[in-house]
């Protein structure tokens, strides 16, 4: 039987018509996926030290670090890829000698040139350097100011760079994992008596100290020693403290230990502190108890600050932070 032209070109386009109503329901299906998928990735916002509101609903993948602690916690959580440079002065971990090196006094052009999507600084770069800020943020680039001045604040520091970078998880075990091991050193040291009295310094030629609460004198506690000089009074809303060298001498019969940071910002001996006017007189000038410790252990936001603890434990408590016993609070 033959069709008829007419009718043959009908049933054809009925047909064509169906496929395109079949298609747009597929095409719809889709589209709704899309959109309940899309409402499902919510924004993330949160405020810097500087006052920003940042706002992202996508991780960062293209970091450029200007602060040592940062860099070190994005190593801690395994973004070495997403690091496109880290600052001039970054030593640690021995895997920033192989990336490009950035500093503050750099042309903005530098940084534009590498692309990135996220500069991380501190409150020092933002208050030294704001045209360099402004430069970058002009330029569409997400600047971000962090800085913790306690150990609380570190923590919510560690879970900050964790939504930053789409590693939230592994932030939250990082916090997790430093607190655990905390405890157990405050396990270990819960039976001392008497308790070593120790001056902390921070900066030898200013006659300076930590502030309590700060990160150094958390170590020494959870360390298992007292904080001498615990009246301290922050100096310009740091964690640093003026303590006059009247206010050691009077407490000097009760120094147990002296400590000092050592680095960059001490950079001093035991030479030095010995020889200081008047220090003679200090209880642990006199016994030649005088440590030195790395500041980059005791004074930074990182995962090593446990190695800091562990280094004070063992100039205070020689007897009780030894391997056997370590291993067995572990």
């Amino acid at each position: 039987m033959m069709w008829h032209p007419l009718l043959n070109s009908m049933l054809m386009f009925k047909q064509s018509r169906c496929i395109i109503r079949r298609f747009k329901t597929i095409t719809g299906i889709l589209l709704f996926i899309v959109l309940v998928l899309s409402a499902q990735v919510r924004a993330v916002t949160l405020t810097d030290k500087k006052g920003r509101r940042i706002v992202f609903s996508s991780p960062f993948t293209r970091i450029v670090s200007l602060y040592g602690a940062h860099t070190e916690n994005l190593y801690h959580l395994n973004l070495e890829n997403q690091i496109v440079g880290v600052c001039i002065n970054d030593t640690f971990p021995p895997q920033v000698d192989k990336k490009i090196k950035f500093s503050y006094h750099d042309d903005p052009e530098k940084f534009l040139a590498y692309m990135p999507d996220l500069v991380l600084i501190r409150p020092m770069i933002d208050n030294g350097y704001p045209k360099l800020i402004r430069r970058l943020e002009k330029s569409g680039i997400t600047v971000v100011s962090l800085q913790p001045s306690g150990i609380k604040e570190m923590y919510d520091y560690w879970l900050t760079l964790g939504l930053l970078t789409g590693k939230k998880l592994q932030a939250e075990q990082m916090v997790q994992t430093f607190k655990e091991k905390t405890a157990n050193i405050q396990a270990l040291t819960r039976g001392i008596h008497p308790r070593k009295r120790v001056y902390f310094q921070a900066i030898h030629t200013r006659m300076k100290t930590f502030t309590q609460g700060a990160m150094p004198i958390f170590a020494l506690e959870t360390a298992g020693g007292i904080n001498v000089a615990s009246d301290a009074k922050a100096s310009r809303n740091t964690n640093i403290a003026v303590y006059g060298k009247e206010q050691i001498l009077a407490k000097g019969s009760q120094i147990d230990v002296f400590l000092a940071q050592k680095g960059v910002m001490n950079a001093v001996n035991i030479e030095q502190i010995k020889k200081e006017p008047g220090f003679n007189i200090i209880k642990a000038i006199k016994n030649n108890q005088i440590f030195l410790i790395d500041e980059n252990i005791v004074s930074r936001p990182v995962p090593r600050l446990y190695n800091g603890i562990i280094e004070i434990g063992k100039c205070l408590y020689p007897n009780i932070f030894t391997q056997e016993k370590l291993k067995e609070e572990q």
